[in-house]
């Protein structure tokens, strides 16, 4: 593995240890290192952990529970993803809380996402299975979304666990997590539309949300993004 290291004594030396290696070394060096990230995302519940972290920082425990992993295990995939520079982490107290290490992991997972979407066509035909029910639910898009809320037609709602909305979420959004939206029902207007999301196109939270409050009469649909997707638009 080529190494150089920019102290002031070893500045010269540095150089000349770049300068002298082959283009084949170099090659297979670079290369090397960017075939770090591809191991690092091999997996599909490492991807997952990813794609959770893009939601916010999150404990462990919160990322075991989301992906129905053991700690351990959690903790050995949150390590390699950590060995690889993709994630960060801190301590509070007795918790370990991962982030996402850079803007531009956000990117990658983003990026993965959208190339499959685009190159493997089950993944449209399962989501519009699973998240769209065969686009029964009528999900609507941020410019129709936008519309609906400048006219007051509206309540959006955010079906996220709620440090997850805290860390980030779209205008006028109001935070009822989906374990909690029985609880909510009799406080959300029967008269208005309801507009209901979550992680994105591929969480289930506000499939579920919606079925729901159609069946106890309200009227409702899905926002088919999410936070991230907003943010996309917003650049």
């Amino acid at each position: 593995m080529l190494e150089c290291y920019y102290s002031t004594n070893q500045l010269n030396s540095c150089f000349l240890e770049v300068f002298i290696i082959g283009a084949r070394e170099f090659k297979d060096f670079i290369y090397g290192e960017f075939s770090r990230i591809g191991k690092a995302i091999s997996s599909p519940k490492r991807i997952e952990l990813l794609d959770l972290l893009t939601q916010g920082p999150k404990t462990v425990e919160a990322l075991a529970l989301d992906t129905r992993m053991s700690i351990a295990n959690t903790s050995k995939h949150l390590q390699t993803l950590h060995d690889s520079k993709l994630v960060t982490y801190s301590k509070d107290k007795n918790y370990v809380i991962y982030r996402l290490a850079s803007e531009q992991v956000l990117m990658l997972v983003l990026a993965l996402r959208g190339t499959a979407e685009e190159r493997i066509s089950d993944v449209k035909l399962v989501r519009e299975g699973h998240i769209l029910r065969e686009n029964s639910l009528n999900p609507i898009s941020f410019e129709e979304l936008g519309e609906k809320l400048n006219s007051g037609a509206v309540t959006l709602l955010d079906v996220r666990p709620f440090e997850e909305y805290k860390h980030g979420h779209l205008p006028h959004a109001l935070s009822v997590p989906i374990s909690e939206l029985e609880e909510h029902l009799d406080s959300l207007p029967k008269e208005k539309e309801i507009v209901a999301y979550c992680r994105g196109p591929y969480c289930v939270y506000a499939t579920e949300a919606v079925e729901f409050l159609k069946s106890r009469g309200y009227q409702a649909t899905l926002l088919d993004a999410g936070i991230n997707e907003w943010k996309q638009i917003q650049h």
